[in-house]
């Protein structure tokens, strides 16, 4: 009896690729506008924080040197 229950239990799953398929079609890509925004927004957020590293050594190299 118990190999049948589980026999009728098991379900035919799609295929991998058919489910990548159907997810990729969900898929919404940025368009060229918005990937601009967003590579701009992280160049600045990069140089700020470049400046603010190079500050805090100029800062504490100048408290090193005055010990």
């Amino acid at each position: 009896m118990a190999k049948k229950e589980k026999k009728e239990k098991k379900e035919k799953k799609p295929g991998y690729l058919k489910e990548v398929r159907t997810e990729m079609k969900k898929v919404t890509f940025p368009s060229f506008k918005e990937v601009m925004k967003y590579t701009f927004a992280t160049i600045l957020f990069c140089a700020f924080l470049v400046a603010v590293f190079l500050l805090l050594n100029l800062l504490l190299s100048v408290v090193k040197g005055m010990f």
